[in-house]
């Protein structure tokens, strides 16, 4: 095989690798991720690290505690809604209640405002 023949194939199957691992810890992956994973896996590779660093179990703080506030910055921040509903599912595969969501978007009314408030609504009532 010609050496840039190798070159792609070795890095199509890190690519498909490392989209395997993201969908299992994740529960899922965004189709623009999965594209730039195929098009630089080192770099998604990297942000991954990050990715599983920042929401990941802790040492003190748990993965379902990291999501509640991942989930309040999206909605802080207007994140698209399937954003929000991908966090809440994983945050509720790492045993959070719909009753616990509920209650972190009420925190985020103070600091956060109503929008905030109703973008996590809108999000929670998407839920499966």
């Amino acid at each position: 095989m010609p050496e840039k023949a190798t070159m792609d194939k070795d890095r199509s199957e890190r690519a498909d690798a490392l989209i395997a691992r993201m969908k299992q810890a994740r529960g899922y992956i965004y189709p623009e991720w999965e594209f730039a994973a195929r098009q630089d896996p080192d770099f998604v590779e990297a942000y991954n690290r990050i990715y599983e660093l920042g929401l990941g179990e802790g040492r003190h703080v748990s993965a379902k505690v990291r999501e509640f506030i991942a989930i309040a910055l999206l909605a802080f921040r207007g994140s698209e809604k399937a954003a929000l509903v991908a966090h809440m599912e994983r945050a509720m595969r790492l045993g959070a209640t719909r009753e616990e969501l509920f209650e972190v978007l009420e925190t985020c009314m103070v600091p956060g405002g109503a929008p905030t408030f109703h973008r996590g609504l809108s999000a929670l009532l998407d839920l499966k």
